[in-house]
């Protein structure tokens, strides 16, 4: 059997540990160069350019069902009562999975990202005093790329409850659909035994009073408006 070289040994180990630290040194300036990007888009996201309406996107690399122009996301948070705001006023906790996904569109197209906006509810917002968040990133020309979506969806019947509050037009329309149901609900005989075309006339605007009254209150204590002004404004009221 060949005699054991003991220089060769050590020699042996010597390269594998410096092979071994080398390995561990790539990996630790790897992951350093990740968690700095992170805090670049983290810091982006806190605190963006409200000035950047573009990014440079390669536009070969888009997926088309990512693309939506800002009439589109215009309808969209009018008709379900939703804000389109940047994602500084966001209070929401960011999913982790968003920051990869911005990392990935970084490296495809070779940019850092700028620029992003949220869709909301207004609950999810810091708003200044005057459930599925969807983060854009514009592309220019009022075109936005959708670049994740997190969360639950939204309640089913959620474009139907805030139908009222969509224009001054739909609120009438359901203060007066109420009261006439109102109305239909004051039974025969109340007040006479035999109620004429007037006297449900009466009870009717009387209930319209009383439902545009409770609406008026409401709306002015609590500061509401309607869908068309608040979609992108960055006010509570």
């Amino acid at each position: 059997m060949k005699r054991t070289n003991i220089e060769e040994k050590l020699l042996r180990l010597k390269k594998k540990e410096k092979i071994e630290n080398d390995i561990l040194d790539e990996v630790k300036k790897i992951l350093e160069e990740s968690d700095a990007i992170d805090t670049r888009i983290l810091d982006t996201i806190q605190n963006p350019n409200s000035n950047a309406d573009s990014n440079d996107f390669e536009f070969d690399l888009l997926e088309t069902k990512n693309i939506y122009h800002i009439n589109q996301i215009k309808t969209i948070c009018i008709t379900y009562r939703l804000r389109f705001l940047d994602t500084k006023y966001f209070k929401g906790e960011l999913p982790y999975e968003a920051i990869s996904k911005i990392k990935q569109l970084e490296k495809d197209h070779n940019t850092e990202l700028k620029g992003f906006k949220i869709i909301a509810p207004s609950k999810l917002f810091k708003l200044k005093n005057a459930d599925d968040p969807l983060l854009f990133a514009p592309i220019g020309n009022g075109y936005y790329y959708l670049v994740h979506k997190w969360g639950n969806d939204l309640n089913p019947f959620r474009k139907w409850l805030m139908k009222p509050f969509k224009s001054f037009e739909n609120l009438i329309f359901t203060t007066l659909l109420v009261s006439l149901l109102a109305t239909g609900l004051v039974p025969d005989g109340l007040f006479t035994d035999n109620m004429s075309a007037s006297e449900n006339s009466m009870i009717f605007f009387f209930m319209f009073k009383s439902v545009a009254a409770i609406v008026i209150y409401y709306g002015f204590a609590a500061g509401k408006n309607f869908n068309t002004a608040i979609w992108d404004s960055k006010y509570f009221n």
